[in-house]
């Protein structure tokens, strides 16, 4: 009998310790689990955020040629309000302008193809390439130049000027040199005061 009884009480014994081991795996593995859960929901989560945060990045676009109104008409500017100018040096589309004369008249570079603002032909746009391999904007063929000495929108400081050997004249929307008065050219452009005059067949 008593072995019998010993019999049962181990029996008993070990159903409890595989009962309790089975409990505490239980527990073990819903924890577990549990953690892979938060982990995978993380890992789901950074991908998508990622994946958001370059889809919302902008995609290399072109600068915008837009018009402005002065003393001299209505003119070409860049995306900053700053006037545009062409250089009657310039023939067949290209830029004869580089070295200390592109100090001086930085020409309007775009990494895409540039876009019509307010006022501006956007079939009249296009580009032509620099000798330094940057793609500069065109208007009519002409490529399109700042004036250094131009600090803000509303200054054409440049226009008239005929440093470098040359002409430079603001930009019509039309495409063509607007040769009537503006303000005198500075003196660092090694230019002169403009003056009415003809546009020399550019346009």
């Amino acid at each position: 009998m008593a072995s019998r009884r010993t019999g049962k009480f181990r029996i008993a014994g070990v159903a409890a310790l595989a009962t309790a081991g089975l409990i505490v795996a239980g527990c073990g593995s819903s924890s577990s689990s549990s953690s892979a859960a938060a982990t995978a929901a993380a890992a789901t989560s950074a991908p998508s955020s990622s994946s958001t945060t370059s889809a919302a990045a902008p995609a290399a676009a072109g600068v915008t040629v837009k018009t402005a109104k002065g003393s001299s008409g209505t003119y070409l500017v860049g995306p900053s309000g700053r006037a545009l100018y062409l250089w009657v040096a310039d023939t067949g589309g290209k830029s004869s302008c580089s070295g200390s004369c592109a100090g001086a008249w930085p020409p309007l570079v775009t990494k895409g193809k540039p876009a019509a603002g307010s006022g501006v032909n956007a079939s009249d746009l296009g580009t032509t390439m620099r000798s330094d391999g940057t793609e500069e904007v065109t208007y009519k063929g002409h490529p399109l130049y700042y004036f250094v000495a131009d600090k803000s929108a509303g200054s054409t400081s440049g226009q008239g000027s005929d440093s470098f050997g040359a002409k430079w004249w603001l930009v019509a929307p039309s495409g063509t040199a607007i040769t009537t008065s503006g303000s005198a050219s500075s003196s660092s452009s090694g230019g002169s005061s403009s003056s009415s005059s003809s546009s020399g067949g550019w346009g």
